[in-house]
């Protein structure tokens, strides 16, 4: 596996395993134009990938200090692959000069368990149910 920049060529693909996620679906429909947002001017983006397969991605945002997206291919689960692109997107936010980041998920996931585990801290429940 090799961790990546993403690339306008990568969208595709990330949003496929974007919508294979059984926890932390969708409600809102994410554009091309968002995903180009995320991964140019505003942030940076990373993919893991092995023989050409992309087997998930992590965006950050510099506008404002957050984690746009971590995302693993549910195929590719239980490999590492979160951790490795959370470490990039946490070393990219820090050389950035972000001091403070912050992300969204639903409570009671695995993915509320695998940013705890990482060291986030739980600071508050969105109207949407988000935990911050």
């Amino acid at each position: 596996m090799i961790i990546r920049t993403a690339l306008p060529g990568d969208i595709e693909a990330m949003h496929r395993i974007r919508l294979a996620v059984t926890e932390n679906r969708l409600v809102r429909v994410i554009t091309r134009s968002d995903y180009l947002d995320a991964i140019g001017q505003n942030g940076c983006g990373w993919v893991a990938e092995t023989d050409g397969n992309l087997q998930g991605f992590g965006i950050a945002k510099r506008s404002d200090w957050s984690i746009w997206a971590l995302f693993v291919d549910p195929a590719c689960e239980h490999r590492g692959i979160g951790r490795a692109l959370h470490a990039e997107m946490h070393a990219w936010l820090k050389m950035s000069g972000c001091t403070v980041a912050w992300l969204e998920t639903e409570p009671g996931t695995r993915a509320e368990m695998f940013y705890r585990k990482a060291g986030w801290q739980f600071t508050h429940i969105t109207p949407e149910d988000d935990a911050h």
